[in-house]
């Protein structure tokens, strides 16, 4: 990412308000990755209410994870958000050979990315309206995604 483009951030607020600045850029995709999506504010009802109008509006989420119970357990409205718009929302988890990925990253449009370097910290940078920050990221979850497979589904038959 160029120095021009790069807002970095170092705490849990700083982080949810850069995520939500790259949410509300979001036009057609959001491609995210991480172990356990514990720290993105998925049961928010701000991020509720920006991801059901960017799905309304004809977006799709890719949503990339080692394990799926937090969001499950915790996240009551994303798992609603799922049933409402299952059609628009893609969940995979990871094999076991790719649980050693400890980045975390929300890609809009592939054009602006919010990344922590490590899921277990806050500290990270945000870059908009930058395609070429967003390549190598975009390059490493088109490679999660493919072996990825279909995982926390609408209903309990995945129907």
């Amino acid at each position: 990412m160029t120095d021009a483009a790069v807002f970095k951030f170092n705490s849990h607020a700083e982080f949810e308000a850069q995520l939500r600045d790259c949410v509300g850029r979001a036009r057609l995709t959001l491609a995210m990755f991480d172990p356990d999506f514990s720290a993105f504010p998925l049961g928010s009802s701000e991020t509720d209410a920006a991801l059901r109008q960017f799905l309304a509006g004809g977006g799709a989420i890719q949503l990339a994870m080692h394990h799926s119970t937090h969001i499950e357990r915790h996240y009551p409205r994303f798992v609603r958000l799922l049933r409402d718009f299952n059609h628009k929302i893609e969940v995979r988890a990871t094999p076991r050979s790719l649980h050693h990925l400890t980045d975390s990253f929300c890609i809009a449009d592939g054009s602006h990315i919010v990344r922590r370097f490590h899921s277990d910290h806050m500290r990270g940078e945000a870059a908009f309206d930058a395609p070429a920050a967003t390549e190598l990221s975009r390059e490493r979850f088109a490679a999660i995604w493919l072996e990825a497979v279909s995982t926390l589904h609408a209903t309990t038959t995945g129907l």
